[in-house]
């Protein structure tokens, strides 16, 4: 099926609001708007689009089209240098310098500078701002002690000799430290403009600047937003496409109508019912997501804070059941590592290269369920599990309330709440059981193990354990692959197959519809989530 796309915005007519759930009734086309533009359908908004503050999925779709990195990885392996030229590091690993382009603009014609990278650092630092990457600053000289409130900023081991010099020292090597270069926390943020994650800065044209191909160019709340080709880019001659639109839709049913409609060019993480109705046409485009499914539990809550509850409830839940309940882009997930992430060395699967960290065993968790105190579920207090008003995740949590009832006995009550409040749940630990969903930031198991840390922001559960934060420390700073290897396998097993801290559910596919006509859509290495930077039409 051909859809058809302008050279100008696809204007909404008013009716779409009767007719499609999530339809936005504002018009976000300019009446003269010319050149190559593509709509992209995404999920609500939710979070900031500050690299420094608490960022969710509004971030990351504009961020990959309006921010360039230092440097990344192309899916080749290979190092693909954006807002640095070139970079050195010294014989152990702990200093490392980067020297910046001297063409690199902010899109209001101003240099990109040190400074831009340092204020997203320092900010970050702060608690303040809400960062949930801060803890993958760590690994620079007191940067922990910094956001613990020990040291001073100005201790910070970041250093800016001249505006094109970023030299970054690091408390130990660290073998992974390229990677975490495309993290919000290392992209920069216009020291002129971007003060505090509260200040609204971040949402405005006129202050949020942009250093990559896209900016800004008009925010609606909970509808859209607009990116406008950045004519400041150095790299501007490899951009094809004049304009990118991100429309807002609460569910997938809605984006999928939308596709169907021909309102949108791009629908992303689409239900399993899209595969079957496009199968065999050019539209479907479905890629290996590298993303865990799973839920968190508080181990300040009882009874999770005893393993054997812990155990119990992950040996208890049938995954094969619960994927093809789910949908046939779900496959079952035993690990907190993605199933999808390579192992760059081996160039197999990660998961695949050690034990699986458990089985189901129905008989056992009855077990240890009464080894705990609650045969056959009496006396077990009723828990809350919490999840966002996703179609996926609530089909999940039925499930999941069933399978627990019918095989241990117990009762788990269902709270749906919007996505930005369910994050605001997690992060704060009000909950006992939550939905987390991970996908990888970087092409490494690093930024999954990293999670289950005592020191990291997203360690919402409780979870202290000097043995896995001491395996995975080791990890970062072991430059031997195989052994390095090695310690993560063993930090997975303990944390998932023997301490039981997260109920892992399910791997996922990405179902998604792009226009036939639009071309040169990337496909991110680390995520598997989809580029538009180097799209064009035709």
């Amino acid at each position: 099926m051909k859809k058809r796309i302008t050279a100008v915005f696809l204007i909404l007519a008013l009716a779409c609001a009767c007719v499609l759930p999530g339809c936005v009734t504002a018009d976000p086309a300019p009446e003269n708007a010319g050149g190559k533009a593509i709509t992209v359908a995404v999920s609500s908004d939710t979070g900031s689009m500050d690299p420094a503050g608490s960022i969710a999925l509004t971030y990351l779709a504009y961020s990959v089209s309006a921010l360039d990195e230092l440097l990344t990885f192309d899916e080749e392996g290979e190092i693909d240098y954006r807002a640095a030229e070139s970079y050195e590091v010294n014989e152990d690993s702990t200093e490392w310098t980067f020297h910046l382009r001297e063409d690199a603009l902010w899109s209001d014609g101003t240099p990109v500078t040190a400074a831009d990278f340092l204020n997203t650092i320092t900010r970050a630092l702060d608690p303040a701002s809400g960062s949930g990457y801060a803890n993958y600053l760590f690994p620079i000289e007191n940067a922990e002690a910094i956001y613990n409130g020990e040291a001073e900023p100005d201790s910070l081991g970041v250093e800016i000799p001249d505006d094109y010099t970023l030299v970054i020292h690091l408390a130990e090597p660290c073998v992974y430290f390229l990677d975490l270069l495309r993290l919000p926390v290392y992209t920069p943020s216009c020291a002129k403009y971007a003060d505090s994650a509260e200040s609204g800065w971040d949402r405005d044209p006129g202050t949020s600047l942009a250093n990559g191909p896209f900016r800004l160019a008009e925010y609606v709340p909970d509808q859209y937003f607009i990116l406008e080709k950045n004519e400041y880019y150095w790299n501007a001659d490899a951009v094809n496409l004049d304009r990118i639109t991100y429309r807002f839709f609460d569910d997938t049913q809605a984006m999928a109508n939308a596709y169907e409609a021909g309102e949108v060019d791009v629908a992303t993480s689409l239900s399993s019912t899209v595969m079957e109705m496009y199968e065999g046409q050019e539209d479907l485009f479905v890629t290996d997501l590298i993303a865990t499914r799973y839920i968190y539990m508080n181990l300040n809550v009882e009874p999770l804070d005893d393993v054997r509850v812990r155990e119990a409830v992950n040996l208890a839940i049938n995954r094969d059941d619960l994927c093809t309940i789910v949908g046939s882009d779900t496959e079952p997930a035993y690990n907190l590592v993605a199933k999808y992430m390579k192992d760059r060395n081996t160039g197999g699967y990660f998961v695949d290269e050690a034990e699986q960290p458990f089985e189901e065993n129905v008989e056992r968790a009855r077990e240890l369920l009464a080894e705990a105190g609650y045969p056959d579920g009496e006396g077990f207090p009723e828990l809350t599990y919490k999840y966002p008003t996703l179609e996926m995740d609530s089909v999940t949590a039925q499930v999941v309330q069933e399978q627990l009832k019918n095989n241990l006995g117990i009762t788990i009550r269902l709270e749906a709440q919007e996505l930005q409040a369910n994050y605001s749940s997690r992060h704060a630990g009000d909950f006992d059981l939550c939905r987390m969903n991970w996908t990888a930031d970087f092409a490494d198991p690093y930024t999954y193990l990293s999670m289950l840390m005592s020191n990291s922001t997203y360690n919402c559960s409780g979870i202290h354990d000097p043995q896995y934060d001491e395996l995975v420390a080791q990890s970062g700073s072991e430059s031997d692959p195989v052994a390095r290897a090695e310690l993560m396998h063993r930090a997975e097993q303990l944390a998932v197959g023997e301490q039981f801290y997260i109920i892992p559910l399910y791997a996922m596919k990405s179902v998604n519809l792009v226009n036939p006509e639009v071309t040169g859509i990337r496909q991110i290495p680390a995520s598997g989530s989809l580029e538009y930077r180097y799209a064009d039409i035709g």
